[in-house]
């Protein structure tokens, strides 16, 4: 699963390999409001910097695009990074023209259930600064939950995916 995504597709979303090809689109979308979240993003982001990061996905830490429904334009990224053994944690950025549209929280679940699903056993965690609402806000709508501990990184905390029970009867 982290070393290659065949695809995945959502009604909205069409999710493949990050390719040398997007580089232009994946610097135009990887603006200030995503660069002053991720750390190891370069500010200002330049294609150059995009060709970098696609060249490097592999091994342990893989990205992927997220097209729209046509599998034309780039709206956003997902990356899965292996930490441990059973460990992966995923991360994300998007354009902001796609922002609160529901795309994020829809691309973000299937690549999660689709690493849950290839990789039965496995913790699947992602970090959160505590000031980030939306992002904290999408993880907990995928099955995220807070661990009360701090992230690896910096002012972050971690977030672990909780699949939810097959039994689990929701009452309104």
């Amino acid at each position: 699963m982290t070393d290659t995504l065949l695809a995945l597709s959502t009604a909205h979303c069409r999710i493949t390999p990050l390719l040398a090809d997007d580089a232009r689109a994946l610097a135009a979308i990887t603006d200030e409001t995503v660069t002053s979240r991720v750390h190891f993003l370069p500010a200002p982001f330049t294609e150059t910097d995009a060709r970098a990061l696609i060249a490097g996905s592999g091994g342990g830490d893989v990205f992927h695009a997220v097209r729209d429904e046509h599998g034309l334009d780039l709206n956003g990224v997902i990356g899965v990074h292996r930490r441990a053994r059973d460990e992966y944690e995923i991360g994300y950025w998007f354009a902001a023209r796609v922002r609160g549209k529901g795309i994020a929280t829809e691309a973000v679940r299937a690549v999660v259930e689709a690493l849950a699903a290839s990789l039965p056993g496995a913790s699947i965690v992602a970090e959160c600064h505590p000031d980030n609402d939306r992002s904290r806000a999408l993880l907990r709508r995928i099955g995220f939950v807070s661990t009360g501990r701090p992230g690896k990184r910096p002012g972050r905390m971690l977030m672990s995916w909780r699949a939810a029970p097959a039994w689990r009867i929701d009452v309104c």
